[in-house]
């Protein structure tokens, strides 16, 4: 069993609604790591989630208590960027350089992909010009780096036999969109969707890294994929295993 923290996936929306010259707003919480959740929990990992308005505040300096970081349609900005640096103007650890130095130590690190992962919707998610970029399994674009697909564009699977895709055989189901990267040299490209990097993997110091370029949850990922499809266990609990060594 492995302990795996979870950063991000989740978000809140505020919606104006207008009738007439009447007009008013209203808001919505809603938590999106469910799915990922509950294929990790029942291959027996301990999972920690984090939701994203709470990342600046409580994300770890040191995350030496995980076995494995999951950063989720969260950007760069909210890890770095703690209440004591943005709202204070006082120094603050530099988060994801600690994260880098800890996947070098030992650690294991998965990126997922969304609009505010890799580079991101119009750049936003940010992580090329940081220190954990070297740390990941792919090279990210300097621009705005999402493809998306609504017809759906279905998985290629390049490394069946690796053990960090858990096993999982047969099609897998359509995707609806993911973040398009490059591999690094060293890198294993386990799976491709429109030919770029899907599933990724590799070593970097005495740790791990690996990315999934598209959802876990909706919209990239649809129901068929992260609710009704067997392999989504394989998969996710696949990385998550491999990471952790």
């Amino acid at each position: 069993m492995s302990r795996v923290l979870i950063a991000g996936e989740s978000w809140i929306t505020q919606s104006t609604h207008i009738k007439g010259v009447d007009h008013f707003t209203a808001s919505s919480y809603v938590v999106g790591v469910g799915p990922l959740r509950t294929a990790l929990e029942s291959r027996g990992h301990e999972v920690v989630h984090l939701p994203a308005h709470l990342v600046p505040a409580e994300f770890p300096d040191d995350p030496s208590g995980y076995d494995v970081v999951v950063l989720s349609d969260i950007g760069a900005n909210s890890i770095q960027l703690s209440p004591q640096v943005f709202e204070q103007a006082r120094p603050g650890a530099d988060r994801l350089g600690a994260l880098r130095s800890w996947v070098e130590g030992g650690g294991g690190l998965l990126m997922v992909g969304g609009y505010l992962s890799f580079t991101g919707f119009e750049g936003k998610a940010a992580f090329r010009n940081t220190a954990l970029h070297e740390a990941l399994a792919v090279e990210l674009l300097p621009e705005d780096d999402r493809v998306e697909l609504p017809a759906g564009g279905t998985a290629a699977v390049t490394g069946a036999s690796h053990p960090a895709l858990g096993g999982v055989s047969g099609e897998w189901p359509a995707l609806l969109g993911y973040n398009r990267t490059r591999p690094r040299p060293g890198t294993e490209v386990l799976a491709t969707l429109n030919g770029d990097p899907l599933v990724a993997v590799a070593e970097y110091g005495r740790g791990r890294s690996a990315v999934f370029t598209s959802d876990c949850s909706p919209h990239w990922a649809p129901t068929a994929f992260c609710e009704d499809w067997d392999g989504y266990a394989k998969v996710f609990g696949g990385l998550v295993e491999w990471l952790a060594g």
